[in-house]
C-alpha cells in the first residue's frame, strides 16, 4: 500500500520529532516553515529548527513570508494529508481545501479548552489538574475545527512547563502515528468539540510581570511554573536606593500561616536551604531559584546572602 503524500507545517523546535515521524510515517512532499529571522545576540538571520532538520533529511522546504506566497505551488504538488504542528500562521479557506483529505493539527490541550498559542503555560497557570493532546481537523476558525482523537494526561503539582511539555510531545507524537494510521485505513472521524471553549494566547513580556503587591501567593506560584519556557516570569527589586529586574525561576507554597499585617512585598525569612520567603497580596511564597541580571542562575538563598538581603526589608516593594 502506498504512502500518504504529506506536507508538514512547522516551526519551532517541538516541531522536529513531529516531522521526524511523519518523514518515517508518510512520503513528505514538503515542509513549510516561517520565514528565517534574525536570532541571537548578533541578530543573525537564521533558519528555524523545523527547516534545519528538514534540510538534513533531504526535504525540500519552503519558508515564505504569508502562505499566499507559496500557494500556487503548493496546489501544484499533490498530496493527500496536511499536518501542522506549532507552525504559528493562519491558514485561508482556499489553502485549507487544497489536500486531498484536509490538514491535522496537534494541539496541546483538550480542546476545546485552551484554544491558542500558549496551551500548556495557560493549563498551568490555571492550576489544571489534567491536559492532553487533541489531533483535530484544521477549520477557518482558531482550534475550533472536529476532533479526530484525543489523549489525557494528569498534571502533577511539581511540574513546571519544562516537564509538561517533556510529557505532552511523546503523547502528541503518539496521537500522531495512531491519526495517520486510521486516514491510511480510510477511517476518517470528524467528532465536533464539545463544552465552552477557552482561549490560551500568546504570552507577552509585560503579562510575565510579578506583582507581589496585587498578585496572591498561588497566582504567583502557578505563573512561575507556567513561565519556565517563555517568556521569563520577572519583578522589580530595590536594594540600596537602586531599582533591577530579577528573573524568579522557581518558587515554593509554604505550609504555613500568614500574617495579614505584613506588607505585600517584605522580606519575611531567608533560609539557606529554602530560600526567600516573600509577603503576597495573599499568602506567603519561597523564591527558591532565581536569574539575576548578567549573572548565572542561583538559589534564591545564594542570592539573598551575596546581597546582603535581611528580613523585614521590602525589597519587592518597587514601582513597577
Amino acid at each position: 500500500m502506498a504512502k500518504l503524500k504529506t506536507i508538514f507545517f512547522g516551526t519551532p523546535d517541538i516541531s522536529v520529532p513531529y516531522l521526524e515521524l511523519l518523514h518515517e510515517l508518510t512520503d513528505v512532499q514538503m515542509v513549510v516553515t516561517q520565514a528565517d529571522k534574525p536570532r541571537g545576540r548578533g541578530m543573525v538571520i537564521t533558519p528555524c529548527p523545523v527547516k534545519t532538520r528538514a534540510l538534513e533529511l533531504g526535504l525540500p522546504v519552503r519558508s515564505p513570508e504569508k502562505l499566499k506566497d507559496i500557494f500556487e505551488e503548493v496546489q501544484q504538488t499533490p498530496f493527500d494529508l496536511g499536518v501542522a504542528v506549532a507552525f504559528g500562521k493562519i491558514f485561508r479557506p482556499d489553502f485549507l481545501a487544497l489536500p486531498k483529505l484536509g490538514i491535522i493539527n496537534v494541539h496541546f490541550s483538550l480542546l476545546p479548552l485552551l484554544r491558542g498559542a500558549a496551551p500548556v503555560q495557560h493549563s498551568l497557570f490555571q492550576n489544571f489538574k489534567t491536559t492532553g493532546i487533541s489531533v483535530f481537523w484544521i477549520a477557518p476558525g482558531m482550534d475550533d475545527g472536529p476532533i479526530l482523537l484525543q489523549k489525557e494526561i494528569s498534571i502533577d503539582p511539581a511540574d513546571n512547563a519544562e516537564s509538561l511539555f517533556g510529557k505532552l510531545i511523546p503523547l502528541g507524537l503518539q496521537g500522531l502515528k495512531e491519526a495517520v494510521a486510521e486516514i491510511e485505513s480510510g477511517k476518517i472521524t470528524k467528532t465536533d468539540q464539545v463544552g465552552e471553549p477557552t482561549l490560551a494566547p500568546m504570552i507577552t513580556k509585560e503579562e510575565a510581570f510579578i506583582h507581589f503587591q496585587t498578585m496572591s501567593a498561588e497566582q504567583i506560584h502557578h505563573k512561575v511554573r507556567g513561565l519556565a519556557c517563555g517568556p521569563k516570569p520577572r519583578t522589580f527589586i530595590c536594594l540600596n536606593t537602586k531599582q533591577e529586574l530579577l528573573q524568579i525561576l522557581r518558587t515554593e507554597l509554604p505550609h504555613e500561616p500568614e500574617n495579614p499585617a505584613d506588607k505585600p512585598g517584605t522580606i519575611l525569612r531567608v533560609e539557606s536551604k529554602k530560600g526567600i520567603l516573600v509577603k503576597c497580596k495573599e499568602g506567603n511564597i519561597w523564591i527558591t531559584e532565581v536569574h539575576p541580571a548578567g549573572k548565572k542562575p542561583m538559589s534564591a538563598a545564594a542570592f539573598a546572602n551575596g546581597r546582603g538581603i535581611q528580613p523585614g526589608e521590602g525589597v519587592f516593594i518597587c514601582n513597577d
